[in-house]
């Protein structure tokens, strides 16, 4: 870019804000005066993010080799500083973007608590930059943003070992700083007349405008007299850096007709903008923005490109896919399409482990190299003032959810696009149905956990059903382990005997044609939980087989239970225990302790399974190969496990026990 006011270069990714350049290089200097906490906030389209930007290229050491340094204000060009963290929230809950500034620095806590104590007790003041705090959270209809201000943003602040800035929506700018000594915090508004710089938006106009920086050859754009007068025409009636860049796609992307001398078709905000460039293309505003409404709907990176003219026929009511098939000069300058590989796709739900599908190979929209093709919109404030205009958004959610349904082949949930199976919950959750949806298995298994634990999460409890409170149970297990589709199928089904419901277990070994490593048999709640277990047998009457049992050292009074003595069926003095069937549900009350037979070591080494115990985790491994054959994690600690020969596997936690028949080759099968 082009352009200065005091004879220096402007910044080249920035052209201009000198005075907010200023004030954010001296903060990053800790200059005598500056304050310690930077919130950079302005209306949507400000160039914010922009700002930040420019910024931090000045922060990274490689990046600041390639800028115009010696060129540049001094005054707005940071000391040479290691890097800062720049832990962007975009997409990320608040919880994830405070443990990447925990994992970034190193920290050891294990709570929120102690990395704020950790921070604390620093010999040496850290930087902290939060980008895109307006983009964060994984379903947009939660407030993220504001969850990340009060739970992380406002703590940091409140840490004096912390410089921190953070780009924030100005109705959360204030909370950041509330309660900080005088001088501790500044807040930059760059819609306010100190900040403001009205020749920044004929420079941005003028250098877009301008072949030399990638727009086509125009006779607007390759005259330089007619560049700079359209450029000024257009700064001077722009209301942001965002209408510019609206306006000039619009004139690059659809030239016909285009009269550079005719301001009328020069907007002065967002909603003028789409307004402006219906009319120019002969067609109405209310097309555009009905074209536009399922991308100004849309959760994560956007809509993958085959659903469009299905979503957007969906809000409209009618047929859209004539308007979409010859519409691409209409609806381009204010779309922009997003290339993402196709297994990442698939990645984000597996947590990193193997495919379980997501739409058949070559679907429409997945290129030949693996890439998928994604449509979002240009910037977030167009999704604001295309919401703004709709009569009524949770009916238009209501439409999409309904469409992505069908979208599901044969209603299996492993075949489904992955952003219909990821994303559903999001749309449905604006509209008011998600409970309604929370009763299929196969959601609860296929989809990401992190999206869908946010959507389900932001439902009043007493509105969910039983199901779905089970996998508001497990998912922080879930997702802090980014548990693949087979353990998330596996500790599920364990999750469902746990709670008492059984058929969403069977559902899932019965309709989802997963492999699990193994089935749960019983679980049993136990107040005060089981301190120990062991396996072993009852002999039978005379010629009758032996019953497997499973013995559970309970707290003393606990209901069924009998108390034992010291070295008497696996307690200790003062305890109880319960005698269980292994193999299937129920108490058997009358058994008797002394004729209980448990496994001999020889019979224990002889088995083909082995078992590894850690505190929130069980493995059980062929002896043969030394392979992990099945992997149990708990969100409550383990406090006992024991294996039989014939591979039962009997587990006990602070809520209870339970039993699990694996599920390897090679093992025998109780009965």
């Amino acid at each position: 870019m082009t352009g200065s006011t005091e004879d220096y270069a402007p910044h080249p990714h920035i052209g201009g804000r000198t005075a907010a350049l200023r004030a954010l290089a001296a903060w990053r200097a800790a200059a005598p005066g500056a304050p310690r906490v930077v919130v950079l906030t302005g209306d949507a389209g400000s160039g914010r993010s922009r700002l930040l930007t420019g910024f931090l290229m000045l922060c990274e050491p490689e990046y600041r080799k390639q800028l115009p340094l010696d060129a540049m204000d001094p005054s707005t060009v940071p000391p040479e500083l290691p890097a800062p963290a720049v832990p962007s929230a975009e997409g990320l809950t608040a919880a994830q973007v405070l443990w990447l500034i925990a994992d970034h620095f190193g920290l050891r806590a294990t709570g929120v608590q102690g990395v704020y104590a950790e921070l604390a007790a620093l010999d040496e003041p850290v930087t902290v930059v939060v980008p895109d705090v307006d983009r964060a959270g994984p379903v947009r209809a939660v407030d993220e943003p504001a969850r990340l201000v009060r739970e992380v943003l406002a703590p940091l602040a409140a840490t004096g070992t912390v410089r921190l800035m953070a780009e924030v929506p100005r109705p959360l700018a204030a909370e950041v700083a509330e309660g900080l000594p005088p001088g501790t915090a500044q807040i930059i508004d760059l819609d306010a007349p100190e900040w403001a710089d009205p020749d920044l938006l004929v420079r941005y106009a003028q250098a877009a405008l301008d072949p030399e920086f990638g727009a086509p050859e125009l006779p607007f754009t390759v005259d330089p007299a007619a560049r700079l007068a359209l450029g000024a025409a257009i700064g001077r009636r722009a209301g942001s850096p965002l209408v510019v860049q609206l306006v000039v796609h619009c004139a690059l992307m659809a030239p016909e007709g285009f009269d550079p001398a005719d301001e009328r078709f020069l907007p002065t905000s967002v909603g003028t903008a789409l307004d402006l460039h219906a009319r120019r293309l002969g067609t109405d505003s209310q097309t555009l923005r009905l074209l536009l409404a399922p991308l100004a709907l849309a959760e994560a990176e956007g809509i993958p490109v085959q659903l469009w003219s299905r979503l957007a026929s969906a809000v409209a009511g009618h047929d859209m896919s004539p308007a979409i098939a010859g519409g691409m000069l209409l609806a381009g300058p204010f779309v922009q399409p997003v290339e993402v590989p196709a297994e990442a796709a698939e990645a984000a739900s597996e947590g990193g482990g193997e495919a379980a599908g997501g739409g058949e190979e070559g679907a429409e929209g997945d290129s030949a190299d693996g890439e998928r093709t994604l449509l979002r919109l240009l910037h977030p404030a167009l999704a604001e003032e295309i919401r703004a205009g709709l009569p009524n958004v949770a009916a238009a959610q209501t439409q999409i959810a309904m469409a992505l349904l069908e979208a599901v082949p044969d209603q299996d949930w492993g075949k489904a696009d992955p952003y219909v199976r990821d994303h559903i919950a999001g749309h449905t959750l604006e509209a008011g149905l998600l409970p309604q949806l929370l009763t299929d298995p196969g959601l609860f298994v296929h989809a990401d956990p992190v999206p869908l634990r946010a959507a389900v999460e932001a439902v009043p409890l007493e509105q969910l059903g039983a199901p779905a409170r089970t996998y508001l149970r497990t998912a922080p297990l879930l997702t802090r382990t980014q548990a693949p589709t087979l353990l998330r199928a596996a500790l599920l089904e364990t999750a469902f005997v746990e709670d008492g419901l059984p058929e969403y277990a069977e559902a899932i070994h019965g309709r989802l044609g997963l492999d699990l490593p193994w089935q749960t048999l019983w679980s049993l709640p136990v107040a005060g939980g089981v301190s120990a277990v062991t396996v072993g047998s009852l002999p039978g009457a005379e010629g009758a087989g032996a019953t497997p049992v499973a013995v559970l050292v309970v707290p003393p009074g606990t209901p069924g239970a009998r108390p034992v003595g010291a070295g008497t069926g696996g307690g200790e003095s003062g305890t109880a225990v319960l005698v269980h069937h292994l193999v299937q549900p129920g108490l058997l009350d009358d058994a008797d302790l002394d004729r209980i037979v448990r496994p001999s070591e020889e019979e224990r080494a002889a088995a083909p399974l082995g078992l590894s115990r850690g505190g929130d985790y069980l493995r059980v491994w062929n002896r043969s190969d030394q392979e992990v054959v099945a992997a149990l994690i708990s969100d409550t600690p383990f406090t006992a496990a024991d294996l039989s020969p014939d591979g039962i596997l009997l587990v006990a936690t602070e809520r209870g026990a339970k039993a699990l028949r694996i599920r390897a080759a090679g093992a025998g099968i109780a009965s």
